[in-house]
């Protein structure tokens, strides 16, 4: 994962966002962290598959982590403490391939639309980029008509909704058209200030890191 999209999120990567209550979720049928793995990597004791089964088992829990039960949270939270905090967490997930570097990728997303979710420069973007095209390709189910300090972080849960119903690809393709509107919208700005053009840069790395992790061998 470049840096700089994972440094330049703000706040609590997996803190609530706007409108992310979901009392309809299906519960998966299996929640698991296996606790010898937590306590062998807490000691530096796990071989590299050790780790990575670990790394497996974290990035499957990561959409449930509403609905987790309250055993699971308490052998998840010595984990995250050790490594440092929930951005710490991204960038050990994203050093394993597979689900573990393409969920933190997504979540890096989310924690950038969150972010930014309230920021005037992005949002008057977003207002004048839905002022020429309302409903960009792939976003039409999950934007409403007014475009308010929600829409970003709305389309972050989303994401998250269909993560945790176990439509990995529906949220990947969500996640990308995502990435490539905001990146776009910056574009299409006339004379856009420095931060308004870091965000479209974030959004531009972002797209290519989460295109990459996601990309089946």
């Amino acid at each position: 994962m470049h840096d700089k999209p994972l440094l330049k999120s703000a706040g609590e990567l997996l803190r609530r966002r706007h409108g992310s209550s979901r009392t309809s979720v299906k519960e998966p049928d299996r929640f698991g962290v296996d606790m010898p793995l937590v306590g062998g990597f807490l000691s530096g004791t796990l071989t590299p598959d050790e780790e990575a089964r670990l790394a497996d088992e974290v990035a499957e829990l990561l959409p449930h982590r509403w609905d987790l039960p309250n055993k699971t949270v308490e052998r998840l939270t010595p984990l995250i403490d050790h490594l440092g905090g929930q951005k710490e967490l991204m960038v050990w997930l994203d050093r394993h391939p597979g689900l573990p570097r393409h969920m933190a990728r997504i979540y890096v997303l989310m924690g950038n639309l969150d972010r930014y979710s309230d920021d005037p420069a992005v949002l008057d973007a977003v207002r004048r980029a839905r002022a020429r095209t309302p409903y960009p390709e792939g976003l039409r189910e999950h934007l409403t008509p007014a475009t308010t300090d929600a829409t970003l972080a709305g389309l972050g849960s989303a994401i998250e909704g269909l993560l945790s119903d176990g439509r990995e690809d529906d949220a990947t393709a969500l996640a990308l058209a995502t990435a490539d509107w905001l990146r776009g919208a910056v574009r299409d700005t006339e004379n856009p200030g420095a931060e308004l053009r870091e965000v479209g840069e974030l959004m531009d790395h972002l797209y290519r890191d989460i295109s990459e992790s996601g990309a089946r061998s």
